[in-house]
């Protein structure tokens, strides 16, 4: 466990003691779209129905706009506070050439998201930049989400399975999903709850091939929403900067994807995926280029 206590206040709710975290690692490495900061130490983002604001000041996490009882229900575990990252840490720096990179992006942390909205947001990734995307998801979720309201200013709710039944392409499009509108229309067309319980409920490698017969989903994205929404450690999103770094530390420069995916799933085990997300942030910030 990665805090000690959940204090209640009048204005926030602050979590004490919070240890291997810090917001922009956990927020700008890749695995999230609708937080967004005014400044490294504040930012507000709309998850699982809510809008709130975080602050971590020394070691203690502000959550502003929630309660004591959405914090200990939703945030802890979204926050993924019950787990011990040190452990990990200390796992992974084993490999010399991985404790660089472990080092760098030390306060990261893997999000436990909404898996629905997860699939979504990863269609609409594929092949795009981080600012189209998150202007993408905003629009979606302000034409079919809910309306919410915190500090006069409104954010929307990520739409649901059915809400999302009644968008057309022609609509989706509009939003600025591109090509991946008929991805997504088709995807909401076949997609349940039932069909996200039998994911969640599969092992990793059947998860996997499940994800993949979505339309829109290749291996990269079902092995993102795996790590990021359905608690698969084993996954190992490989793309450009997650190849580099394999390259730059592990393998040669012209070994394949699938490749590299298997020799990384073989080499960190059950936390590869904990291991994808230091190796991404850390080729990416630093822009190696192998």
């Amino acid at each position: 466990m990665d805090y000690k206590n959940i204090e209640e206040h009048k204005e926030y709710i602050k979590i004490t003691k919070v240890k291997n975290f810090n917001l922009r690692d956990i927020f700008e490495c890749g695995q999230c779209f609708r937080w967004n900061s005014n400044d490294k130490d504040t930012y507000i983002g709309v998850a699982f129905g809510k809008v709130i604001e975080v602050k971590l000041i020394d070691e203690d996490l502000y959550i502003y706009n929630s309660t004591k009882e959405e914090v200990e229900k939703i945030w802890i575990d979204y926050f993924d506070l019950n787990r011990d990252y040190g452990l990990i840490k200390k796992e992974l720096s084993k490999d010399p050439l991985l404790s660089e990179a472990v080092q760098f992006g030390k306060g990261i942390r893997l999000l436990k998201q909404d898996p629905f909205e997860l699939i979504i947001s990863f269609i609409i990734s594929a092949n795009n930049r981080i600012p189209m995307i998150k202007r993408a998801i905003d629009k979606i979720s302000q034409r079919w989400g809910e309306k919410l309201e915190y500090k006069g200013n409104i954010y929307y709710t990520f739409p649901t399975i059915d809400s999302l039944r009644n968008a057309t392409e022609e609509e989706l499009r509009e939003c600025g999903v591109g090509f991946r509108g008929k991805y997504i229309k088709s995807t909401v067309d076949i997609l349940s709850s039932s069909m996200i319980n039998e994911m969640l409920t599969a092992n990793d490698d059947q998860c996997h091939k499940l994800l993949q017969k979505l339309p829109g989903i290749g291996p990269k994205v079902a092995d993102c929403i795996m790590l990021f929404s359905m608690e698969k450690y084993s996954a190992f999103p490989v793309d450009v900067w997650v190849k580099r770094a394999m390259q730059h530390f592990y393998l040669a420069p012209d070994v394949s994807l699938p490749k590299i995916r298997e020799f990384a799933r073989d080499k960190f085990g059950k936390n590869a995926g904990f291991a994808q997300q230091y190796l991404f942030y850390y080729a990416r910030e630093n822009k190696i280029i192998v």
